[in-house]
Parts: C-alpha cells; sequence; structure tokens
C-alpha cells in the first residue's frame, strides 16, 4: 500500500502521467515474512510479477531463487546476479530451440505437462531435471488458472514415467491453486494430488523428490487475506498430512504475494459524467486502464483500493473506465465503485496494491498512450 516513501517521492518527483512507484523495503519484508513461514521451502519469485531489475537484483541478493516464464525472463535473473541453479524454466510450453537456449545458459530444470512436452526437453536439454504440472481446480483463487497448464494426476505419471524413460531426470511435480488463493485448504487438495503421483510411480520404483507448491499467495486488496504465516503453517500441516516423516524437497513461486503490496499507481481523474440526466451512476475515467496496466480488473477479478483526496466525503457508486478508444476498456461496472461525490476532474487518486501484474501487462503503445512508467525506490 502507499509507504511513506512511496507517498514522499509523489511528493517531491511530482512525475507526469500515470506512473507505478513500488518500496523495495516492502519487498524485503515480504520476502523474510515467506521465509519465516515456510523455512524448508526454496523461494522461486515468479518474475512475471514484475521483472523490475532492482527488484531482481534485491531478491537475488537476499538468496531468492526465480521461477521464469521465456529465455528473456531467464536472462533478467542471471543479469540480477541469479546462478543458473537458482532458476527455474516454469513455463510448460516452450519452444525446442528456447530450451536449448535456456540449456545453453545452464538452466536445468524444466516444467512440463505433457509427453510432447518431455519429448522436446529430452532433444534439446538431455539429462535435465523435469517437473510435471498436476491441474488444479483452482477453487477459492480470485484469478483462477486452471485448464491451460497442468494435466490429470494419471497423465502426470505417464508424463514423469516417459521422462525417465528419455534419460530425464524425474523430479517432481507441480500444481498451481490460483492466483490470489485465500482458501487455506486448496493446498490440501493439491497435495493430495501430488502424493497420488509420487505414490504411483513409487511402485515402479522411481522416486520423486520435489513438489513445487507454486503460487498463489495473495496481496490484501480491499478485503484481508490469511498472513503467510497461515498459509505456511497450513502447508505445513497438509505435507505433514499426506507425506508424513517423509516429506519431500519444496518450492514456493510467490509473485503477487511479493510485491503486490509494495506498489502504488497514481492516476488522474480525465472526465466524469453521466449517460442520462436521470442516470445515477457516475462514469469516472481515469488515465490509465485495462490496457495501461490494469488488465487483472478483467471480469472484475481483481478489485484494487483506490485512495482520493477527498475521502471522508459522502460517496456515491461509480462505474470506473480508462482512457483508451476502447469499449473494453471499463474496470468496474458490473459492482460499481463508491467514490466521493466531490471527486472532480484533475484530482489524483491513488490505486493500491498495484506492484504485481500492472507494468508487464501494459500495452506498448495501444492508442498512442505510452507504457506504465515504473519508480523503484
Amino acid at each position: 500500500m502507499a509507504t511513506q516513501r512511496i507517498l514522499d517521492f509523489l511528493a517531491t518527483r511530482r512525475p507526469e502521467g500515470p506512473c507505478l512507484v513500488v518500496d523495495l523495503d516492502v519487498v524485503r519484508d515480504n520476502y523474510h515474512a515467506f521465509e519465516k513461514a515456510l523455512p524448508n521451502s526454496k523461494i522461486y519469485y515468479a518474475v512475471k510479477a514484475n521483472p523490475a531489475p532492482e527488484i531482481l537484483r534485491l531478491l537475488a541478493s537476499l538468496g531468492s531463487c526465480f521461477d521464469t516464464a521465456s529465455v528473456a525472463e531467464i536472462e533478467m535473473a542471471l543479469d540480477a546476479g541469479a546462478t543458473p541453479d537458482r532458476i527455474s524454466y516454469g513455463n510448460t510450453i516452450k519452444k525446442e530451440r528456447d530450451i536449448a537456449r535456456a540449456y545453453e545458459h545452464g538452466i536445468r530444470l524444466f516444467a512440463v505437462d505433457s509427453v510432447e512436452e518431455v519429448e522436446k526437453v529430452a532433444r534439446a536439454a538431455p539429462g535435465a531435471r523435469v517437473f510435471c504440472r498436476v491441474l488444479t481446480d483452482g477453487e477459492g483463487a480470485e484469478w483462477p488458472l486452471s485448464r491451460k497448464f497442468g494435466c490429470v494426476p494419471a497423465m502426470a505419471v505417464d508424463v514423469l514415467r516417459q521422462a525417465r524413460m528419455l534419460g530425464l531426470d524425474a523430479y517432481g511435480v507441480s500444481f498451481h491453486v490460483g492466483s490470489q488463493q485465500t482458501d487455506l485448504v486448496a493446498w490440501d487438495r493439491a497435495l493430495a494430488d501430488a502424493k497420488a503421483v509420487f505414490s504411483a510411480l513409487a511402485q515402479e520404483g522411481i522416486t520423486l523428490r520435489m513438489v513445487n507448491m507454486g503460487g498463489g499467495f495473495p496481496t490484501r486488496y480491499l478485503k484481508d487475506v490469511p498472513t503467510a504465516q497461515a498459509y505456511g503453517e497450513a502447508i505445513f500441516d497438509a505435507l505433514s498430512k499426506h507425506f508424513g516423516n517423509r516429506i519431500p524437497e519444496t518450492i514456493i513461486e510467490p509473485g503477487r504475494g511479493m510485491v503486490g503490496n509494495a506498489g502504488v499507481i497514481k492516476s488522474e481523474v480525465v472526465l466524469i459524467s453521466k449517460k442520462a440526466d436521470n442516470d445515477n451512476v457516475r462514469w469516472v475515467y481515469l488515465d490509465i486502464g485495462k490496457f495501461g496496466g490494469l488488465a487483472e480488473t478483467m471480469d472484475e477479478a481483481i478489485r484494487y483500493p483506490i485512495v482520493t483526496p477527498r475521502d471522508g466525503d459522502a460517496v456515491e457508486p461509480c462505474v470506473l473506465a480508462g482512457p483508451t478508444c476502447d469499449s473494453a476498456d471499463v474496470l468496474y461496472e458490473k459492482a460499481p465503485y463508491p467514490l466521493p461525490v466531490s471527486l472532480t476532474i484533475g484530482d489524483e487518486v491513488l490505486i493500491e496494491g498495484t506492484g504485481a501484474y500492472t507494468t508487464t501487462y501494459s500495452a506498448v503503445a495501444f492508442n498512442g498512450f505510452e507504457p506504465l512508467r515504473s519508480y523503484v525506490i
């Protein structure tokens, strides 16, 4: 949220146009909270959440590993000081030449979710470690990540068996319970599936050694969320329940939970209007919208806290929209957003909890608007 450092930066620098400001002190605190909550798990920061070099350098210096989705992200992590053994190529959809390039960089840990992907890895990265992503239902998540990635547990057994046959190291399984996951039981359900894959392959003499428990750790928006410590306790209990005293190596991949609450977007009210004289809902247009970095408002999945200079005045429901010439650039209409009646054109507002998935979702130049500026302090 808006720390004093962020407020001071905005007051003294007065950056023009919409911009994101990230406070590194909050990122550092979040890293230590994950470290304390899950002391036996390796932390692989999801680079896609916010790949700002300053954030990557800080996390590399703290000992973090990195979950990457492309060769470009691998190179970003290497440039930030991470060694290849601290980087996972976590995308299950990779061109064979990108696998080969990653292998040349020294990457030896790859995600898969199909026999076809295993065959590519075996050709381009011989002897590498692979983990198979298992489908989860994503129930309880505000931004589910099911269907596109992963396979059912029974198929994961086939995938890892084939990996072993092709000379790869069948290392483990992964899952992702869905982004902004607030249901502590979600990891229990997923770990039950992971254990089933471990057990089936053990009967064939294949010993898996690692469970990648993915991300999903939330940041606070309008509703309170459990603490990192609460997640740690729930996950440890689930691991003990399913694996007993033979708990495997574990990985977590926080992205939103690492940087979400460290960033604030400064925006300006461009227009306030109504669609009819008797309309009881005002339209508030900002200088940032879905194409400027707020893509996660799609389907109103993520509702960001918005701070205005007129908070405390009487409020009324508003539809929030961005500035582009695209009718899809509407943020909150199904559930209008309560904003002060006194809010006026030219007012600056702060959109909090925007440290993750904003700069990377920002369009390059849609309608001629420049990409979202970012300042890391």
